[in-house]
């Protein structure tokens, strides 16, 4: 107890010893979750030194001694995620954020003001699109769709007032991929003649293929975004986001989030650090080896008409793939993921897509009716009316987002149960 006045148990029973030395991280072999939104400020000059040490760019959070203040600006628990985020996709720095939008809006944003644009393929998370083209023209930032898969479109869709280029792959929910090195040659090209200034940037949704298949920055890529609510989550449970990049985007990524309020739950953070990304790579192998198998048993049904999956050696974009989906260790990892059609007109597909999810929704135990994706257990969902809704038909179609088609996120499940639960929907 502090020396001075003498305080009542029900004071003490709320403040507890006035100061602690105990709490030090380095001594946990599992580090405590914060719960405090506010730290104590043990002098008025400790308390200045803190706002300047924020978001400074001449400060490295990795190896200075933080002053925590308020738990929007920086706890504990975020900050080491964010260590070992950065270091899983190879990037500089990491931010965390609250959600998988709130970092693909910051991601954008710190980027882009009046009278910018934005380079995009016309397949794309609905909520990213949403994004994009009803809020952006608000406030004066505009948007074109071009196909990724053609460089010369894509070089062509970029203009003088183009600040971002931004993309996923493989695609959500088609499972498209995009050629990074590609992008990343293109945006150098653009670069290579315009001031600093007014330099376009790259950015990739890296969810689908995890840090553990594939490491975008590694090819030339500027920014990563993840929602860590996925793959690096991996059990459903909690929500959140990253961006991934160069030292110099740390300062914005940090005021952008202070300013908007996007900051991670302190438990959240925790949960991810602890139990998600140290079993990413484990998760994954058994998953991908699930998906495989779902996919070679979807590929030989009679009422499937088509199946997108990087580990097939039929899948249109095999080579790319191979080159650019890797895990850790160099092996070929094509992900959890696929995206299947089934037979008929547009409308006899999607009223055959409607039959299935019910079907799984009324009696399915190993596959679950359920958007999100990159869990434990096998989800699936209807992306053109679910996921990718708020984007108009026409688009959809335009970017092979299908009416008959599923999306199927492959679990840990033994993948004998995942087909006998498909077999019985599709009969």
């Amino acid at each position: 107890m502090a020396e001075g006045p003498h305080y009542r148990d029900r004071s003490v029973l709320i403040h507890g010893k006035f100061r602690s030395e105990k709490w030090d991280f380095q001594d946990h072999i599992t580090p405590p979750i914060t719960t405090a939104v506010t730290f104590r400020l043990r002098s008025a000059e400790r308390g200045a030194a803190g706002f300047q040490q924020f978001a400074n760019p001449n400060i490295n959070r990795d190896t200075a001694t933080p002053i925590y203040i308020y738990e929007r600006l920086d706890e504990p628990c975020s900050g080491m995620l964010e260590e070992n985020l950065a270091f899983a996709e190879r990037g500089e720095t990491a931010v965390v954020f609250a959600t998988g939008m709130a970092a693909i809006a910051a991601a954008i944003g710190i980027h882009v003001r009046q009278g910018d644009h934005i380079v995009m393929p016309p397949a794309i998370y609905g909520c990213t699109y949403s994004h994009v083209v009803n809020w952006l023209p608000r406030f004066g930032i505009t948007h074109t769709l071009a196909n990724f898969q053609n460089e010369d479109a894509l070089r062509a869709a970029i203009r003088p007032e183009t600040r971002v280029v931004y993309f996923e792959t493989p695609t959500n929910p088609t499972m498209e991929l995009i050629d990074l090195e590609m992008v990343a040659r293109v945006v150098a090209e653009v670069n290579a003649t315009r001031p600093a200034d007014q330099r376009v940037v790259s950015i990739v949704d890296n969810t689908f293929a995890s840090p553990f298949g594939q490491r975008p920055l590694t090819h030339g890529i500027d920014f990563v975004v993840h929602s860590l609510t996925k793959h690096i989550g991996g059990f459903g449970t909690n929500m959140g986001g990253v961006v991934i990049g160069p030292r110099r985007s740390e300062t914005d990524l940090l005021l952008y989030r202070k300013d908007f309020g996007g900051s991670i739950a302190p438990d959240t953070a925790w949960h991810v650090s602890v139990y998600g990304l140290p079993t990413l790579p484990h998760r994954l192998e058994v998953q991908q080896r699930n998906a495989a198998l779902v996919a070679d048993y979807l590929a030989e049904h009679p009422a499937v008409a088509q199946v997108w999956y990087p580990g097939r050696a039929d899948f249109p974009q095999r080579a790319l793939a191979e080159r650019q989906m890797r895990d850790y260790d160099g092996n070929f990892a094509p992900g959890s993921m696929l995206f299947f059609s089934l037979r008929g007109s547009l409308q006899e597909s999607y009223e055959a897509a409607m039959r299935v999810s019910n079907h799984i929704a009324a009696h399915a135990l190993s596959v679950t009716l359920a958007v999100s994706l990159g869990q434990i257990k096998t989800l699936i969902e209807h992306p053109a009316s679910m996921t990718h809704s708020a984007i108009a038909p026409e688009v959809q179609m335009q970017g092979g987002i299908l009416p008959g088609g599923l999306r199927l996120s492959i679990g840990l499940e033994d993948p004998r149960d995942i087909i006998a639960d498909l077999e019985r929907a599709l009969a």
